[in-house]
């Protein structure tokens, strides 16, 4: 039976995504505040320099938000041989990412926000884990009103990646299109399931295999806009229509839904080619940039910086 796995911070912003359901009453002293930090990365692997993102909250419901962070990683071994003290490891600085359509806080210092106002990630870059196993990310930085804080989570890296990643050649993939006959609107884009119109037709009208057969450059986003749990997917795949408006034919903008029958929980092939793990679960979003070699140049998970990906585009 397949599983889905939203985004690993969907237990971070669940909360955010609802109306109704923000912290009520006076924040506490800041003596009184605790952060908890979880990686929203997946499929992270040892040898090759890659992208960490790692989510902050505050025990009364807020999100740090905005600014920088500073990331130390360490190694603490594998289920078999843990390491105790953990190794240390890489370290990196870390700019905050935000949710396509929330402020982006340019400049200003790391704060606690309500969802509402604003909600995102830190992004380090050029992260390389030199060996597989289990390792820790402590984040440090300065809080506004509550002073300086740590948090820290475990995650683990693989020897390596479980889906396509950057220098594997695309997959051909026949996805779904306007021009598909025989099913249902949803399964074309999530949004559709309800009896709307299929929206961002530009993103709905290639498949992947026909733009390696022509030989163009492509912009992949898979995910679920009306069943992401996290809620990064609909903001994700509307940035993607934004940058396919600004920059035309310089590639061909594609997005394929996760979901055939979501509540059959039944996945549609293309995302399941890409996407699903050897057990059966699967990860989203995911963003990929395909040169017209049809090698994969670079991925995004969960939530991207659209300047780094119009860089390419430009």
């Amino acid at each position: 039976m397949v599983r889905r796995i939203p985004a690993v911070l969907a237990l971070l912003l669940l909360a955010a995504s609802c109306t109704g359901s923000e912290p009520t009453g006076q924040s506490p002293p800041p003596e009184q505040v605790e952060l908890v930090a979880q990686v929203a990365s997946a499929d992270l692997f040892a040898g090759q320099p890659q992208r960490v993102l790692v989510g902050m909250f505050a025990n009364d419901g807020r999100i740090v938000t905005f600014g920088t962070v500073r990331f130390s990683f360490s190694y603490v071994g594998t289920a078999e041989d843990p390491v105790d003290p953990a190794e240390p490891g890489p370290a990196a600085e870390a700019r905050y990412i935000p949710t396509p359509g929330t402020p982006s806080g340019e400049g200003g210092a790391a704060s606690l926000s309500q969802p509402s106002e604003a909600r995102g990630v830190y992004q380090a870059t050029d992260v390389t884990f030199p060996m597989a196993g289990f390792w820790q990310v402590t984040v440090d930085t300065d809080v506004e009103g509550v002073g300086t804080a740590r948090a820290t989570s475990a995650f683990e890296v693989r020897s390596e990646p479980q889906i396509p990643a950057p220098g594997d050649d695309v997959l051909p993939t026949e996805n779904l299109t306007l021009d598909s006959k025989g099913v249902p609107a949803g399964a074309i884009d999530s949004i559709a399931a309800a009896g709307a119109d299929i929206p961002d037709p530009e993103l709905h009208t290639s498949t992947i295999a026909d733009a390696l057969d022509e030989r163009k450059s492509m912009v992949v986003v898979f995910a679920t806009p009306a069943y992401c749990i996290s809620r990064f997917c609909g903001p994700v795949v509307s940035a993607i229509q934004d940058l396919a408006d600004r920059f035309g034919g310089s590639a061909v903008y594609i997005h394929v839904e996760i979901w055939r029958d979501y509540e059959n929980g039944i996945i549609n092939d293309a995302a399941a080619e890409w996407l699903q793990l050897p057990s059966g679960d699967l990860t989203e979003p995911w963003i990929y940039m395909i040169d017209d070699r049809g090698v994969i140049v670079d991925r995004w998970n969960s939530l991207f910086d659209p300047a780094e990906l119009a860089a390419y585009l430009q």
